[in-house]
């Protein structure tokens, strides 16, 4: 359970002892929420580099006293929450490095007779004390001179030996919890001049009696004085007021949810000289029962002309009576919010001459309703910079209202403002309006360097032109889907953009702009965790940073129009090299070709027409249709010869003309020549006719040889032809007229076979 770092995390696995094998590397080792009940000598001697040992929620009753000697770099102890009855110095006399010391919770009733604290030379912080803790003292904390913070555990603590404190020459910050007004005053005495701030948790300062045993405060040098869970009275409250108004150096006053019981009417009239050190006055979550009836604290105006900073939060403060805001004459920061104030109530508090130095006032989370109300209230506010009325319920707002002239922040967010209108100042310099039913943001505001929009309704970023010298601007949880180049870089002094937790469309133009804009991830705020894609499907809940869709993806119409473009061509080339090698030709005799082949090989005897359909080149016309037509068709009896010039049906295909013919005729008759081969037409009738004629077992082919060919010279085209003549006997015309008669008689003989 180690990380790198070397930081071992064996809390909450419910182990009963510390477990073994720990080495020098390790540096930070953390068993809280355990149930240890001892750590012996050996158990953390190799433990030689260990910076910081958490042992808090255990159960530890006993610690043997070399248990910790080994750690002399030790810098953070915890054994808070345990059940330690005693405190051993022997424990601690080797931890030289300890800086921070937690005891609190455990079972001790004191510290024993002497310091368990003196060899811890380093000690910066000491929380110790518990419910059962009792007693403190004189040698307890012998050998602390400086503390950064103690924390004393003490609501039982009855017994303190005067001086117990003194040792330590200067503590900047003092927690103390007790119940003992008694014992609260001695310590405060051995601490007037080494606290810096002291803080008082859960003393009830309620009877008037005890209050002289608090005069000595007066004395103390302490700058800040907290009061926490404390209770307080109509009869002690002037008593506490005049105690702190003398004290020479106090310059802040907090009181954090404390009780008041009374209304403010204070039976002893408060008798104090106005502080000249106190600027700062805190008070937070003030319970007042009857705060309905509380008076207007004209008591007090006297001793409030210096201070510079007034928080009263969350105290159902409903007015600030006029006179009171005109006696805070150096007052520069007043936060009134999580109160009840409304816009009349507004208009009584900040009257005429008060709040005169006033420059940051927090009105936010009250029952304001009427914006043009509440800038009128404070248009006379001359040095009022920043005003937070946030968390407010505004809605509609007018067209023109009045403002201090000097407004440069306005926090209007969570008002429930459907549109800004010209009621916004001008001379702002910073606006928020999160969380509010935004659609569109078009001010014209000049001066405006930060922009705070999150949580609107918003689409698109605003326009740059109104907001020319904007530094900073939040977009975040809007309705945006993406920001182009051209929106982003026209904001020319933009330095931080926040628009994540949009749903981002992750298009190609969006991924191009935010892959290849120069210095994008320093200006976007929460890159890139924040950034998401929300569609396409694919990528959805994928960081935009790590989203690249493909060329298909990016380029559609280009691609698309790329492949059209090439088919196109392809088309065209296809087109044009069927054109030139008579493509349709060949596709119309393959159809044909096929069609032939479906046929059965003879046709009916009533269908025969010829006694030969005659296929030869139209070179060799003259000899065919000269002679061999005059003496096959004038013989006795004649022979019916088909040619295509003369017997051909006109219109028809002429492919559908050469297969008709070549079924309607007992025989073919091809005339071979030099031309013969050279004609795409003869090789048309030679293939439709394969199927028919050049059977092995066929013989309804007759060859004439017209002039001699080599069968080898026949083209590889006339594969058909080549076969056939050196399978098949041809007839070959001669040149001898003695001859000619035989050629004939033998034609003749072929023809009637």
């Amino acid at each position: 359970s180690c990380d790198a770092t070397q930081l071992c995390n064996c809390s909450s696995m419910d182990l009963d002892f510390i477990p073994p094998g720990l080495t020098a590397k390790i540096t930070v080792l953390n068993l809280a929420h355990n149930r240890i009940k001892h750590i012996r000598s050996q158990d953390l001697q190799q433990a030689v580099n260990l910076r910081a040992l958490l042992l808090q929620s255990n159960k530890i009753s006993s610690i043997d006293e070399d248990s910790f000697r080994s750690l002399g770099k030790l810098e953070l102890l915890d054994l808070s929450d345990n059940n330690l009855a005693h405190l051993s110095p022997v424990w601690f006399g080797h931890l030289f490095s300890l800086q921070h010391l937690h005891l609190q919770g455990n079972s001790y009733r004191d510290l024993g007779e002497s310091s368990p604290f003196s060899n811890l030379r380093n000690l910066s912080s000491l929380h110790l004390g518990n419910p059962q803790f009792s007693t403190i003292r004189q040698g307890n904390f012998e050998g602390i001179e400086l503390l950064d913070k103690l924390w004393i555990d003490g609501g039982n603590l009855s017994q303190y030996e005067p001086g117990s404190l003194k040792w330590i020459k200067k503590i900047n910050h003092m927690i103390i919890n007790l119940r003992s007004v008694n014992v609260f005053s001695a310590i405060v005495r051995d601490l007037l001049h080494s606290v810096t701030w002291l803080e008082v948790r859960e003393i009830a300062f309620s009877i008037p009696a005890e209050m002289q045993l608090l005069r000595v405060m007066s004395s103390s040098f302490a700058k800040k004085i907290s009061f926490k869970q404390t209770l307080l009275t109509d009869f002690t409250v002037p008593e506490i007021v005049s105690i702190l108004e003398d004290m020479p150096k106090l310059v802040e006053v907090d009181m954090i949810d404390c009780r008041l019981l009374g209304t403010g009417q204070w039976e002893i009239q408060i008798q104090a000289n106005q502080s000249q050190t106190l600027r700062v006055l805190t008070i937070e979550k003030l319970s007042i029962k009857e705060f309905y009836l509380f008076r207007d604290l004209q008591a007090v105006e006297g001793l409030l002309s210096l201070l510079t900073k007034v928080t009263v939060d969350n105290t159902k403060v409903f007015l600030v009576p006029c006179r009171l805001s005109q006696h805070l004459l150096s007052l520069e920061y007043l936060d009134l919010s999580a109160n009840l104030l409304g816009d009349f109530s507004l208009e009584h508090s900040a009257c005429q001459g008060g709040w005169p130095s006033l420059q940051t006032l927090n009105l936010s989370q009250n029952s304001l309703s009427d914006l043009e109300m509440t800038g009128k209230s404070l248009s006379h506010l001359s040095n009022l910079i920043l005003l937070d009325i946030s968390q407010n319920n505004f809605g509609e707002i007018p067209d023109v209202c009045k403002w201090p002239k000097n407004l440069k922040y306005l926090n209007l967010s969570s008002t429930q403002i459907p549109k800004l209108t010209t009621c916004i100042p001008p001379t702002l310099e910073v606006l928020d309006v999160s969380a509010n039913n935004l659609m569109e943001f078009g001010l014209q505001l000049p001066f405006l360097k930060e922009l705070y929009l999150a949580k609107n309704q918003l689409k698109t970023l605003p326009g740059a032109a109104p907001i020319p010298n904007l530094v900073a601007m939040s977009v975040r949880r809007n309705k945006l889907n993406s920001f182009s180049r051209e929106e982003f870089e026209s904001f020319k002094k933009l330095e931080l953009l926040d628009a994540s937790d949009n749903n981002f469309i992750c298009s190609c133009e969006f991924l191009s702009f935010i892959h290849h804009q120069a210095g994008i991830a320093q200006v976007l705020v929460g890159w890139p965790d924040k950034y998401v894609c929300d569609s396409p499907l694919a990528v959805r809940g994928v960081h935009v940073g790590a989203v690249h869709l493909s060329l298909m993806e990016c380029h559609k119409f280009l691609v698309v129009s790329l492949i059209c473009a090439l088919v196109f061509l392809v088309i065209l080339i296809l087109v044009a090299v069927g054109y030139k090698y008579h493509a349709v030709w060949y596709l119309r005799m393959t159809w044909a070709w096929l069609q032939a082949k479906r046929k059965p090989k003879r046709a009916p005897p009533k269908d025969i027409c010829y006694d030969a359909f005659v296929s030869y080149s139209e070179n060799d016309s003259d000899w065919v249709e000269n002679i061999m037509v005059r003496e096959l068709e004038q013989a006795c009896p004649p022979f019916r010869l088909c040619l295509h010039k003369r017997d051909f049906v006109p219109g028809k295909w002429i492919v559908d003309n050469i297969i008709d013919s070549i079924e309607k005729s007992h025989k073919t008759l091809f005339v071979l020549s030099e031309h013969f081969v050279q004609s795409e037409w003869c090789k048309y009738e030679l293939d439709f006719s394969h199927f028919r004629l050049f059977d092995e077992n066929n013989d309804a082919a007759i060859l004439v040889l017209l002039e001699p060919i080599q069968s080898k010279a026949i083209p590889k085209r006339f594969c058909k032809l080549r076969k056939i003549m050196n399978t098949k006997t041809y007839l070959e015309w001669p040149l001898e007229e003695e001859q000619q008669q035989m050629f004939w008689f033998n034609l003749k003989i072929a023809l009637k076979s």
